[in-house]
């Protein structure tokens, strides 16, 4: 577990298994889920400050279709919450949607940011239950004839964006199904939210403390898991 939490990248099933010599590729895979499980603590802080929030797609383009954006059809709907801290990026929380609906997208934003915060979105009608808000300070930065792109004006949470698909792209080659990407997510956040991390070694530290007080997940458990 140590040199899993000290890869800054991660590591894929088919690497794990080679490393430890496993014997097969679906005990590497369940290592891995039992580990990423306990990578979200319950009851973690919630975010804070300004923080801008999207929906983007995750997975591989419809074939025969130039649809994209929120009706697009093989992908699967993230939606991104990032804290802004200046130019830099705090932390990060992820959900994997059906629809990018007011009912969807306000438990996410009541479940991940604290109240009294500021939400800068792009204006979706989705987000429109923010306008009426006593709870939260709506920020909207229409894109439709700004003159701006997206990336521009929300610069963190597209940021995000990127480098996520990139490290689902670069360590697990894309290969990831619509039902486990949360797993891979949360994987993900745990990483992020730890970058500035001075010593490696309390990664694995906190992993160990988190592991111990998450439930066990037997494999047919992860494979069945929605």
């Amino acid at each position: 577990m140590w040199w899993i939490s000290a890869q800054k990248t991660g590591i894929s099933a088919t690497n794990l298994k080679d490393f430890m010599g496993f014997g097969s590729y679906e005990t590497a895979w369940a290592w891995l889920h039992k580990i990423r499980k306990a990578m979200i603590r319950p009851g973690r802080e919630k975010l804070e400050g300004e923080v801008e929030v999207d929906e983007t797609y995750i997975g591989g383009e419809e074939k025969g279709t130039a649809k994209r954006g929120r009706g697009a059809q093989t992908k699967t709907l993230v939606v991104v919450a990032t804290e802004c801290t200046g130019k830099q990026i705090g932390r990060v929380r992820f959900r994997c949607i059906d629809a990018a609906s007011s009912e969807n997208l306000s438990l996410f934003i009541n479940d991940t940011i604290s109240t009294g915060s500021k939400v800068i979105t792009d204006g979706w009608e989705g987000y429109s239950f923010l306008d009426q808000s006593k709870d939260y300070v709506h920020i909207k930065k229409i894109i439709s004839g700004s003159g701006y792109q997206a990336h521009e004006l929300l610069p963190h949470v597209h940021m995000v964006d990127s480098l996520v698909k990139r490290w689902i792209n670069g360590t697990h080659q894309g290969a990831i199904s619509r039902k486990h990407l949360p797993f891979y997510l949360d994987e993900y956040s745990f990483r992020f939210n730890r970058k500035l991390s001075t010593y490696r070694g309390k990664l694995f530290y906190r992993l160990i403390q988190q592991s111990v007080i998450t439930p066990h997940s037997s494999l047919k458990n992860l494979i069945n898991s929605d």
